[in-house]
């Protein structure tokens, strides 16, 4: 399934929330806060490469890894997220796509 995301997946999903589910704790809800492109696609037929930031939960605490996701259109999927430095309304975290 994650072969098969791109940017536009995830765009019109901006301000919404995912559900995690962490490998250890309890589950999560986080939101979506910012989806970014990270330029064209290294080559013909490729996936161009693109961000996904994930915060507004001040109680999130996530550590680096693959954790269980779901969202009410996307579905459930796994993703490989990294902590970030917090902003002023609490934990981020970040999800790079090659």
């Amino acid at each position: 399934m994650l072969e098969t995301f791109s940017l536009e997946t995830f765009v019109n999903h901006v301000g919404e929330e995912f559900l995690v589910t962490p490998a250890e704790g309890e589950p999560v809800t986080v939101r979506l806060v910012e989806a970014t492109s990270l330029g064209p696609a290294p080559h013909a037929g490729g996936r161009a490469p693109f961000s996904l930031i994930f915060g507004d939960s001040p109680r999130a605490v996530l550590p680096q890894g693959i954790h269980a996701m779901r969202h009410e259109t996307i579905g459930a999927f796994e993703l490989f997220i990294v902590p970030l430095q917090p902003d002023r309304s609490g934990p981020l975290f970040q999800a790079v796509f090659n």
